[in-house]
């Protein structure tokens, strides 16, 4: 008797590799081909279930190949459709949190589904709007997008995601602490009723557990590694630095010739463009990528550190997340992050795919109790290799230009939103006020009162006029770091 899921004169113990996980045809000669051979724990687990229709509630640490394994079987399902799509939709939909993950995931995606006429586009934010309505116009098979731009689309008509069949939250906790979890639930309800979800994280908050029960099915829920664990291969160390030594101690650090390509990590934006400056002054040329530079900007650095133009890479979290970037040899911790899962991250960017790594994490006094957080999250002590706190200050250069040491407005890398989504801040202010209350000017000569207006111009009390673009039927605020 010959089972039906075996192919004929194939016994399933020939099958090996992704072959084996049900993965065929063109799709699994463009894997084999582009170096995807032998399977990793989180594709073993989690392609077979969504080959079969089923929910994924995937939980594994950053590098570990979940890009492959949400994407093979979705574009398995979506090569048996053919290529006629209704204008304006997305048959599958991949949210992530940042514009580099975006672009990174649609690189891994083209790769895969090489020679097998699969259309994708990205729509994010800080580049041509117009462009991307255009790419997304006859329709798409996958769509890469970060929710921000990704709303503004669907309130205006340009997309609609009634015909989204696949949806994936890639770093699901990410888009969390960003703010974007209100606009993550507006897209997912949306989209198809009867779509396939799937959701992966290397960490996995409460409140992600609740968000994870309402957008999913009776999922299969697949753990590869402990959450918050760091990859074995990465070396991890501390040095104790008080803040206005760092700049020192770094520069002496980056003199190793072995700190080939390395990562330095900042708490903030400005921080990150203060590193930057002072790593130029020492004599390093150093790329720096953050929120508030344009997404050209970020490229551009981004593609100059891979390709080895610049070996040092200034940044805030922001390339905390999926950067892949071969043979990064450092992550340096000028601060310590707000949230401690973020340390898992950003160290994650180093002893990738097997290989070794180095992370070493600058600690001023005032950093202790983050300390003490990572240290809890990662269960491990940081072993001190130096401690400069005995040493004094080292005096800087009069000739540089004295900086101002403040922290932008917008600054919230971190918390772009609060955790439940809201716009964080008092209620009480008033915004875009240009005077304070009982400080205005006398009012113009020749405008009405409300009383000296004729009556077919009167409001009624409650009455506020509605300011915005009619066309904005999507709902909701957008939210505070829609940039990212």
């Amino acid at each position: 008797m010959t089972n039906e899921n075996t192919l004929p004169g194939t016994g399933t113990a020939e099958l090996s590799g992704f072959a084996a996980l049900g993965i065929t045809g063109a799709l699994l000669k463009a894997t084999i081909a582009a170096g995807f051979t032998e399977p990793k724990p989180i594709q073993m687990q989690a392609i077979p279930p969504q080959l079969e229709g089923r929910d994924i509630f995937g939980i594994a640490q950053t590098g570990s190949g979940k890009t492959a394994a949400f994407a093979l079987p979705i574009l398995s399902r979506i090569i048996g459709l053919g290529t006629k799509r209704r204008p304006k939709t997305a048959r599958a939909l991949i949210l992530a949190p940042t514009r580099e993950l975006a672009v990174q995931i649609e690189e891994t995606i083209k790769i895969l589904a090489k020679g097998a006429h699969v259309s994708t586009a990205l729509v994010l934010g800080g580049v041509s709007r117009f462009s991307q309505v255009k790419k997304i116009g006859p329709g798409v098979d996958v769509l890469i997008a970060t929710p921000g731009r990704l709303t503004d689309l669907v309130r205006e008509g340009d997309l609609i995601l009634a015909d989204t069949k696949w949806l994936v939250l890639d770093e699901g906790d990410r888009m969390l602490d960003m703010g974007f979890i209100n606009d993550v639930k507006r897209i997912a309800k949306a989209t198809a009723p009867d779509r396939q979800t799937a959701l992966f994280s290397a960490t996995m908050p409460d409140e992600i557990a609740e968000l994870a029960k309402g957008l999913l099915k009776n999922p299969v829920r697949v753990e590869v590694a402990p959450q918050s664990t760091a990859a074995a291969e990465i070396v991890q160390s501390l040095v104790l630095a008080r803040t206005k030594q760092k700049r020192q101690v770094l520069s002496k650090m980056l003199g190793d010739e072995a700190m080939r390509s390395v990562i330095v990590f900042s708490r903030t934006k400005h921080g990150a463009d203060r590193v930057t400056k002072d790593l130029a002054r020492d004599g390093f040329n150093a790329a720096v990528i953050h929120g508030n530079k344009s997404q050209n900007a970020r490229q551009k650095a981004l593609n100059d550190f891979r390709d080895g133009a610049v070996r040092i890479l200034v940044a805030t979290d922001i390339a905390a997340r999926g950067i892949d970037v071969p043979g990064i040899s450092h992550v340096v911790n000028f601060d310590l992050p707000d949230e401690a899962e973020s340390y898992v991250h950003r160290i994650g960017r180093t002893g990738r795919n097997g290989r070794d790594g180095i992370a070493i994490t600058l600690c001023d006094p005032s950093e202790n109790a983050k300390l003490r957080q990572v240290e809890r999250i990662i269960r491990m002590k940081l072993p001190v290799i130096a401690d400069h706190l005995g040493s004094p200050d080292p005096q800087r250069d009069p000739r540089e230009k004295t900086e101002r040491h403040f922290e932008p407005a917008n600054d919230r890398e971190h918390h772009g939103g609060r955790r439940d989504g809201r716009r964080p801040g008092n209620g009480d202010t008033k915004r875009f006020a240009s005077q304070p209350q009982g400080e205005r000017g006398p009012k113009p000569q020749g405008e009405r009162t409300a009383a000296a207006k004729p009556n077919g111009e009167r409001k009624p009390d409650g009455f506020k006029r509605f300011k915005g673009n009619n066309k904005r039927r999507f709902g909701g605020k957008r939210p505070a770091n829609r940039a990212a």
